[in-house]
């Protein structure tokens, strides 16, 4: 359903960062290295001259990997999702100025089973998530 306003496409614009992030949920649930036909498969209402770039992008952030793979490239996540989160958690504390404030703010608004979770792990306890 191309370009429809069905709440993709034409009829609304992505958030900043959105369609990235898309990008990004195609390459790990891809599993190993891909490229951009499949990740357009995963995002068939962007253009693939603007999946290029965005792979690009990813590239050039140190996101994502790219390598020659007979005439065309191949993508992959450098890092997993759970990493992503982390380095992304580790970049807002580095920008919110008072890491003690930031920190305390964080741990006050967890549930109780994360905080539960976040002592564990504090204690070099990792629980079986799986």
């Amino acid at each position: 359903m191309a370009g429809g306003k069905d709440g993709r496409g034409e009829g609304r614009r992505r958030a900043r960062g959105e369609l990235e992030g898309e990008v990004l949920a195609a390459l790990w649930a891809a599993g190993g290295p891909v490229p951009a036909t499949a990740v357009q498969e995963q995002v068939p209402d962007a253009a693939y001259t603007t999946l290029l770039t965005i792979l690009t992008r990813l590239c050039d952030k140190g996101m994502a990997t790219r390598r020659r793979e007979g005439r065309s490239y191949v993508y992959a996540p450098v890092d997993d999702q759970a990493g992503h989160a982390a380095a992304g958690m580790h970049s807002l504390l580095d920008e919110g100025g008072d890491r003690a404030a930031v920190l305390a703010r964080f741990v006050s608004d967890l549930s109780s089973d994360d905080e539960q979770l976040l002592e564990q792990l504090l204690h070099g306890e990792f629980p079986d998530r799986g």
